[in-house]
């Protein structure tokens, strides 16, 4: 699989690109938001490791620019520690936040982790066709497509899996601890406000007020749910 790595920190993208290469990726690396806009226009790309602080194009506007075109994973890399930080790379679509300095093998651990949501739900392979459909949403567990009124939804992988794990407990609330456990894989902390984020945008692109939703209901102190 092909993965893109855009750090301005030479020994950070030649440490990545290290490990990376020996779980026996194809690594595109660039040390420019401009060269790395270049590969993603002409090259096929798996998953993106994107550094937010760049010489010259941030690393959310190259998220920005894949999410025109593309759902697949983006992690971002950075050295900000900052709440806000996160939320706005979360907000506009990537998938996951690894803050410098981290450790390579976790880093390694997370971009396998991300690969396999997404090969899971985007395989050719046949599958039994299931999935949810009501008041003109339909949610096809087994092609990864979501639409609403006729209209394809283009969702990246974590956007789906969330939306997938309401609409299978729909009717009943699912808990931020118990999304976030499922879909990432990871302890959740009370202080973490990723499924928030990703909520809020899943409401975005179906749509939705924040404040009376159709779809998404917020069950305060409790969680999310779609009804029935």
């Amino acid at each position: 699989m092909d993965v893109l790595v855009v750090d301005d920190e030479k020994e950070i993208a030649d440490l990545v690109e290290l490990y990376l290469a020996n779980e026996g990726f194809a690594v595109h690396k660039f040390n420019n938001g401009a060269d790395a806009i270049k590969c993603i226009d002409t090259s096929h790309i798996d998953l993106a490791l994107l550094d937010v602080m760049l010489p010259d194009i941030d690393g959310f506007s190259i998220c920005r620019h894949i999410r025109k075109t593309a759902n697949y994973p983006v992690i971002m890399l950075t050295a900000r520690v900052e709440d806000i930080d996160k939320i706005n790379g979360l907000s506009i679509g990537a998938d996951d936040y690894i803050t410098k300095p981290f450790n390579p093998l976790e880093m390694t651990a997370r971009v396998k982790a991300q690969l396999r949501r997404y090969t899971r739900y985007n395989t050719s392979a046949p599958q039994e066709i299931c999935g949810y459909d009501s008041r003109g949403l339909v949610v096809n567990y087994s092609t990864h497509v979501c639409s609403l009124n006729g209209r394809d939804v283009s969702l990246t992988p974590t956007e789906f899996n969330i939306l997938r794990l309401l609409c299978e407990n729909c009717g009943n609330v699912v808990s931020a601890e118990e999304i976030f456990e499922k879909v990432w894989g990871e302890k959740y902390l009370d202080s973490n406000n990723t499924v928030m984020v990703h909520i809020r945008r899943l409401r975005e692109k179906l749509g939705e007020p924040n404040r009376n939703p159709k779809f998404i209901k917020t069950v305060w102190g409790v969680g999310y749910k779609i009804e029935k």
